[in-house]
């Protein structure tokens, strides 16, 4: 009977064993399961917090343009543009200029006089040795009485004063 109550005592020790084991097990993938759920709701609790920042930021932002709106409208006299305030040309932007300086460099111009060429002529005909007159444009500049004197508005309101002249190329 010994042998056979030390047997029973092995298997029970075995089955209290494995019930062990086995609670173990469960418990681990519980505590698992559990971790997994509080990692969710971690992430789920950030990305509110950086929701509720973006619309603080959103509230504030917008607080600001009101109270700058308003700023602009009481304090400064500020308003939106209106449609007859935009510039057509380049000429009404040079009305709202100053004169240049004394000491302030000559301005680059440009002429450009319509030889009444046609477009399959080409621009090295001169060079070639053609017969035809050509035009040839020069440009003058202003007195400095009239550059000193005249506001920009007035200089570029006239045009610039070109002279053409005919040569006689290749002769």
């Amino acid at each position: 009977m010994t042998t056979h109550t030390s047997r029973l005592r092995q298997i029970g020790w075995l089955v209290l064993l494995g019930a062990c084991l086995a609670a173990f097990l469960a418990l681990t993938f519980k505590v698992n399961a559990v971790k997994s759920d509080v990692r969710l709701v971690e992430r789920q609790i950030i990305a509110a917090e950086r929701a509720k920042q973006m619309l603080e930021t959103e509230f504030q932002t917008r607080a600001n343009q009101h109270q700058l709106a308003d700023w602009n409208r009481v304090e400064f006299g500020y308003s939106a543009p209106r449609a007859d305030q935009y510039l057509e040309q380049e000429r009404q932007l040079a009305v709202l200029g100053t004169p240049r300086g004394i000491g302030a460099p000559q301005p680059i111009r440009v002429a450009m006089a319509d030889a009444g060429e046609s477009e399959e002529e080409g621009l090295f005909d001169e060079w070639l040795g053609s017969d035809d007159a050509k035009q040839v444009a020069v440009v003058q500049p202003a007195e400095p009485s009239r550059r000193l004197a005249s506001s920009l508005a007035q200089r570029l309101a006239q045009p610039a004063r070109v002279s053409v002249a005919a040569a006689e190329v290749g002769q």
